[in-house]
């Protein structure tokens, strides 16, 4: 994704707000496609479901990539 619309979609993020898919997938750096796929099978961030709408909470995405910081290559 281009640095101009990941900047569209993530113009200021605040702590307790809630992203779209799409700028969730901006935030932690992967595709929309991505982040659709980790939800259906697992693995990806936790999410909430409003009626039809998936949303991501700020703190569940760092709390993911938080997750997954490794120091080496070896690491589990």
């Amino acid at each position: 994704m281009g640095l101009e619309r990941r900047n569209r979609l993530l113009p200021e993020v605040q702590i307790n707000q809630r992203l779209s898919v799409e700028a969730a997938a901006a935030y932690v750096g992967l595709s929309a496609s991505t982040l659709n796929k980790l939800r259906v099978f697992g693995g990806g961030p936790a999410f909430l479901k409003l009626g039809r709408r998936v949303v991501y909470d700020v703190r569940d995405l760092d709390q993911w990539l938080s997750d997954r910081r490794r120091q080496s290559t070896s690491e589990a």
